[in-house]
């Protein structure tokens, strides 16, 4: 009985969030393009006429990232279109150029802009007036594109941090930032004072020559930023403005959607792995081994790698992440086995079927209302790379943690201690790998949520492979979709 009201509560959460991303669709037209070999998204009403808006995403993420912006776009009234940079999403182009140089990575990635720009003002109905809205890395190459594209009327940077923004130029900006993003805010700031303004205030008009303003959105930060409805609002209403229209609609909630979706996939492996026959105890190592295995993996891993050259994908950073995920795998299970406490290969396939409801179900959703999922020819060599160490870092996890079982303590420390071992490896090269601070939080999500399904199973079942195995193969798949290809040589 306990298994079929959650099984229906979970059903019900999935219904329910599949409805609520899907319905602020109805009404528009959808269609997917290439620019080249750049993936483009165009949303809009029938029939609508006007100027475009262009929707770029941040470093890692994709079209589908920026989904709650062009709905509510093209909602209400604009032409809209989104597309993957290079390296990232579907896009099969690696980046590519010195990615520290304006006249490298940015120089190429406002080249895509401008074409997809260009397209979109060659689309039915559309006249050549543009905004342009970028996510993080892309906010400032909406500004400088910006700058450099006379169709450009109005530009919106979302977490946005740009030199080029100056107190004259762009002549129409708005910048909004999540609340929690400190030092973006500062940043800002800095530049509305040279207005003689504060955030909050608006100086000038859109679409009267000179308009800026910088705004907080209420408690969100790097990522929940995108999903706010208040900033949505403001964005809609600033671009409304500069084009002289009135918006036919307001902004669209996708978050609280997207949560609840996410929560019935989770939630939906509880009620099956009750199903499950309940198995032993897994290995218990003392305390003092525990911190052992828990604290030296995690400092040696970095110090070693620290002397070796680590490239050797054409991926930014995730071979250097293959190799800490593996090494550190390695040294804890080696610590396991030198104890005694190598564990059974029980729990095989139970640990391929997770991973296989965590890619299909739970990815499936991802990849359709949040970000890249599937990868194209191009990442599976990636993903192959990464999965041996991802699998042999959450069989050590799963080692630690005792699939769960253990006490809380002890789960919270082996996790840190590996979170602080990516912490470490930026601080001792940080001009490589600072890119790497983003896939912290990442995988503190991972954590939550399909950490979560592992947990489901590993406390019922006791087994390690099963939990270890079924979490390595979805955190090497994520992995190797989420990073952008890069190639410097092209």
């Amino acid at each position: 009985m306990k298994q079929a009201i959650l099984a229906a509560i979970a059903v019900l959460c999935i219904a329910l969030g599949l409805w609520g991303l899907e319905a602020p669709r109805a009404g528009l037209e959808i269609s997917h393009d290439r620019v080249g070999e750049t993936p483009v998204t165009v949303m809009r009403l029938p029939e609508t006429q006007g100027p475009v808006v262009v929707i770029a995403h941040g470093f890692a993420g994709s079209r589908q990232l920026m989904a709650a912006w062009q709905l509510s776009l093209a909602q209400a009234g604009f032409i809209t279109v989104s597309f993957d940079f290079e390296g990232h999403g579907r896009n099969p182009v690696p980046m590519s150029g010195d990615v520290s140089s304006i006249d490298g990575t940015t120089r190429l990635l406002m080249e895509e802009t401008a074409r997809v720009t260009d397209y979109a003002v060659g689309l039915p109905g559309a006249v050549p007036r543009v905004a342009l809205v970028g996510h993080s890395m892309a906010s400032d190459i909406v500004v400088r594109q910006g700058l450099a594209d006379p169709r450009v009327e109005a530009i919106v940077g979302i977490s946005i941090f740009s030199q080029a923004v100056t107190a004259e130029e762009p002549a129409n900006l708005l910048m909004l930032n999540g609340q929690w993003e400190g030092a973006l805010r500062g940043e800002a700031q800095r530049v509305m004072a040279d207005l003689g303004a504060v955030e909050g205030e608006t100086v000038g008009t859109p679409g009267e020559g000179f308009a800026r303003r910088a705004e907080a959105v209420p408690f969100v930060e790097h990522v929940g930023v995108l999903y706010a409805p208040a900033g949505i609002a403001a964005g809609i209403d600033w671009i409304g403005a500069s084009f002289g229209m009135v918006p036919q609609a307001g902004p669209v909630a996708l978050g609280p959607w997207i949560g609840l979706a996410l929560f019935g996939v989770v939630l939906l492996v509880l009620p099956a792995a009750l199903l499950l026959p309940e198995g032993p105890a897994p290995w218990h190592p003392g305390r003092r081994l525990f911190w052992a295995l828990a604290v030296l993996p995690a400092l040696v891993t970095p110090a070693l790698l620290s002397l070796i050259e680590t490239r050797f994908l054409p991926v930014l950073v995730a071979d250097y992440l293959a190799l800490h995920l593996a090494l550190y795998g390695a040294l804890v299970l080696a610590g396991a086995a030198w104890a005694g406490g190598l564990p059974a290969r029980r729990g095989l396939w139970l640990g391929l079927g997770l991973a296989l409801y965590g890619i299909a179900v739970f990815g499936g959703i991802m990849d359709r209302y949040v970000g890249s999922f599937v990868p194209h020819p191009g990442r599976v060599a990636v993903i192959a790379a990464i999965l041996p160490g991802a699998v042999l870092a959450m069989l050590a996890d799963a080692v630690l943690s005792e699939a769960t079982r253990a006490a809380l303590w002890r789960r919270v420390v082996a996790r840190g201690m590996f979170l602080i071992s990516l912490g470490v490896a930026v601080a001792l090269d940080f001009e490589r790998l600072f890119f790497l601070i983003i896939i912290l939080p990442v995988i503190g999500l991972f954590y939550l949520s399909y950490g979560m399904m592992g947990r489901f199973v590993g406390k019922r079942t006791g087994s390690v492979v099963a939990m270890g195995l079924g979490l390595g193969v979805i955190l090497g798949w994520a992995l190797g979709v989420t990073f952008p290809m890069f190639d410097p040589g092209l």
